[in-house]
């Protein structure tokens, strides 16, 4: 975002917004003029120039050959020719060297741009500064904000850059109708939560697929086979040919149904429950990237995108408190806030929250993220040796209590262990290797 690098240079929210309305009017006027026809050195020819104006008009001279009546001794004694010269070497149409050409373009412009906010000061509304329009987010719809904002998250990988621009922003965001309503990142209501939509944005740019599972069988109900017929049974199910049209014990008999072959709506996904540890061994997620919330947001869209539903088991302590649970909902928003929460403090679940999430759920999948160091490891090893539901248990290092987690389900088909030795390998597991549970071939892997 050429912003946040303009930002990076100026170290002001206003001072960058110009820089980077600057440099985009460079590049869009060279484009046309480099490419096709146009007015623009007419336009630029016959505008009212303050300073900042009368440099770009000067560089533009220089780049376009095209005079555009500056006079360059009278660039030379403001002292504003060294400035052109080194804008005039920055590669304007080479998208690829944007981040590093709008750093250079905003440290040279930078002490004109600070001289100008100074005179100016408070007064002139939007756009007095800029006589060719701001730049500002109404000019982009919200799939084109969305769009900005995931490549953003992608490129940074930085939480606090994210959420500074975001901040920045979020006057302008509010006014595009640009929120956080319907957990899509998007609409008019909610407050923007900069943390929850970094890591939105960011799982926007990882496509986990996911095994489908086989419905029940669902064919309807067909007479069988026949059986005497009781009082109280059903007279709808009555055989009348073989009962000689008769109502008595002993001669009457009715139809036994039995449903056939016919599968209904085929294959369908999973809802799915995610344990993530929250404990002061882990990543507090407002604080720094976390590569298990990242994990398991990745895994969240994959659930949701085919229509299941996602339950979260945030746990620290949880026998003393230390835990958030959220029942099996679609709403991303509440996904996510739920996973983004940090308790801190020790390790140890509670099975009691955990029971009424998965009694009952045949085809549920569970995925769990933590370091393994958890007080009552024993009960959680006991607790996946009675369930069959299919299980992703990522941990974190090489620690005895892992080491003991993996031996104790090792021969459990339906759990799937991956070790990471350094925090940073996470969403390698989660993002890479996560497909051999998710895919069809079912391949146990360490």
């Amino acid at each position: 975002m050429l912003y946040a690098e303009a930002k990076k240079v100026t170290g002001d929210k206003e001072l960058a917004k110009q820089a980077a309305n600057y440099f985009i009017d460079v590049i869009a006027d060279t484009h046309c003029v480099k490419k096709r026809f146009t007015e623009i050195p007419e336009l630029h020819r016959n505008l009212t120039k303050g300073t900042v104006e009368e440099v770009i008009a000067f560089l533009y001279q220089k780049i376009w050959g095209v005079d555009l009546g500056i006079s360059p001794s009278k660039m030379s004694v403001k002292g504003h020719g060294d400035v052109v010269r080194r804008l005039a070497r920055i590669p304007y149409l080479d998208r690829s060297r944007w981040g590093e050409s709008i750093k250079k373009f905003a440290r040279s412009l930078k002490p004109l741009l600070v001289v100008e906010q100074k005179e100016q000061g408070p007064k002139g509304g939007k756009g007095d500064r800029h006589p060719q329009g701001e730049h500002d987010l109404n000019h982009y719809s919200n799939e084109e904000i969305d769009q900005g904002l995931r490549d953003y998250a992608k490129q940074t990988m930085a939480l606090s850059e994210f959420k500074d621009v975001v901040e920045d922003f979020s006057d302008e965001l509010k006014g595009t109708g640009y929120g956080m309503e319907g957990g899509m990142g998007r609409g008019r209501g909610n407050p923007i939560d900069a943390d929850i939509l970094f890591y939105m944005k960011l799982a926007e740019n990882y496509s986990i697929p996911l095994k489908k599972l086989p419905l029940d069988e669902k064919g309807s109900l067909h007479p069988h086979s026949h059986s005497p017929w009781e009082i109280g049974s059903p007279y709808q199910d009555v055989d009348i040919w073989t009962s000689f049209g008769k109502i008595m014990p002993g001669i009457t008999q009715i139809w036994t149904k039995k449903e056939g072959k016919g599968r209904g709506e085929g294959e369908g996904s999973p809802d799915c429950l995610i344990a993530i540890d929250s404990s002061g061994s882990m990543i507090n997620p407002r604080k720094s990237l976390s590569y298990a919330v990242l994990g398991a947001a990745c895994a969240t869209n994959a659930y949701l995108q085919n229509n299941s539903k996602v339950a979260v088991y945030n746990f620290s302590d949880a026998p003393m408190g230390g835990k958030d649970i959220l029942d099996y909902t679609d709403q991303r928003e509440d996904i996510y806030r739920v996973l983004c929460k940090y308790f801190g403090g020790g390790t140890a679940l509670d099975l009691e929250d955990l029971m009424p999430l998965i009694r009952g759920k045949k085809s549920l999948d569970f995925f769990i993220i933590t370091d393994m160091k958890i007080t009552n490891l024993e009960t959680l090893i006991g607790f996946f040796e009675q369930i069959q539901n299919r299980v992703t248990a990522v941990h974190i290092g090489d620690n005895p209590y892992a080491a003991r987690f993996q031996k104790a389900v090792e021969k459990k088909k339906n759990i799937s262990i991956y070790t990471v030795k350094r925090k940073e390998d996470i969403p390698y597991i989660v993002l890479g290797r996560i497909r051999d549970y998710f895919n069809p071939t079912h391949i146990k892997k360490y």
